[in-house]
This record gives C-alpha cells, sequence and structure tokens, in this order.
C-alpha cells in the first residue's frame, strides 16, 4: 500500500502558488489580450479553471477557459488494451491565433503534454501555446519544459506526485507518495 512521504503543498500554499502562476502568465503575455486557457483532463481543467479566478481577480478580466482530452493522442496506451474512455472536451472558443496556455496537474515524461500538444493542433493553429505545470517532477522522455512551474521537485521512480483538488478529492493540496 502507498504511503505519504511528504506534504508538498496544503491548501493555502496551493492557492498561492496558483495565484503566483496566474501573475507570471499575464506578466509574460503583457496582459491577456488574445490568451485563452485549456485543462488537460482531468485534474488540468479544475486548475485551469482557478488560474482563469485569479486572471480575473488581477486584470478584471475572464479569459475564456476550456478543458482537453487527450486519451485518443496519447502514444503510450498499451496495444490490445481496452480503448480509451474520451471525455468530452469543452472548448467554448476557437484557438486560432490565440495564445493557449496548456494546464496539467504534473509534469513527468512529457508524453502527456505532446498528446496535448497534438490535441491543439487538431483544433487549429494558435499563435503560440505555453504550458502551465502544478509540479514538475523530472524523468523527461521528451524534450518539454515548463514555461510556468508551481513548484520542481525531484522525485524517485518509486514515489508519485498526488494533487488533491476540490471535485476530485476530499482534501486540497499535493502530497509525494511512495509506491511499495
Amino acid at each position: 500500500m502507498a504511503h505519504t512521504k511528504a506534504v508538498l503543498m496544503d491548501e493555502l500554499t496551493l492557492g498561492r502558488t496558483v495565484m503566483r502562476m496566474a501573475h507570471e502568465i499575464v506578466e509574460k503575455n503583457r496582459g491577456v489580450e488574445d490568451l485563452v486557457l485549456v485543462g488537460v483532463h482531468s485534474r488540468g481543467a479544475p486548475l485551469a479553471a482557478m488560474l482563469q479566478h485569479n486572471i480575473a481577480r488581477i486584470e478584471g478580466v475572464q479569459v475564456p477557459c476550456g478543458t482537453l482530452d487527450i486519451s485518443y493522442y496519447r502514444d503510450d496506451r498499451v496495444r490490445h488494451a481496452a480503448p480509451p474512455v474520451f471525455n468530452r472536451a469543452e472548448m467554448p472558443f476557437d484557438i486560432v491565433d490565440k495564445k493557449v496556455v496548456l494546464v496539467d496537474d504534473v509534469l513527468f515524461t512529457g508524453r502527456t503534454v505532446r498528446a496535448a500538444i497534438e490535441a491543439v493542433f487538431s483544433l487549429g493553429r494558435p499563435r503560440s501555446i505555453q504550458l502551465a505545470i502544478l509540479v514538475d517532477r523530472g524523468h523527461r522522455e521528451l524534450p518539454i519544459r515548463a514555461d510556468y512551474v508551481g513548484k520542481s521537485i525531484p522525485t524517485s521512480l518509486q514515489e508519485r506526485v498526488a494533487v488533491r483538488l476540490p471535485g476530485f478529492d476530499s482534501t486540497t493540496g499535493v502530497e509525494l507518495v511512495e509506491e511499495p
């Protein structure tokens, strides 16, 4: 059975971290013109909504926010495994010529981000794609790095980063979990 090795962020720290990331996104983009947020299903979606809320508090503007299911675009599905379950993507806006900020909870091998980029391009050609990650745990297999990082934490392959968010979990925060 897995056990918690460390609490990396409690609810308050997670909230402050997402607010800092919102400030960084606004600063790097010199405002919010043509900016859209896209949360990678599943825990990237509530993080994108949190960033949207914080950016509205900073700029007084509600930037468009959507979610993206990347199941179809994964390159690491096991052959002969059950077909992926697709969750409805909610993109109530056009991404063509927009500055897209992809949002996800944990950056590990980079394969999820690669799939998300492919999924974004299937919807049109954005002006740019940026990446906002709550936790970067290392162990990249692809040459991908985040533009906005909440926290970088070196991990072993026997460890896992567990992001706990409302709507999914009874608590809010980030834990380092050791697998047996």
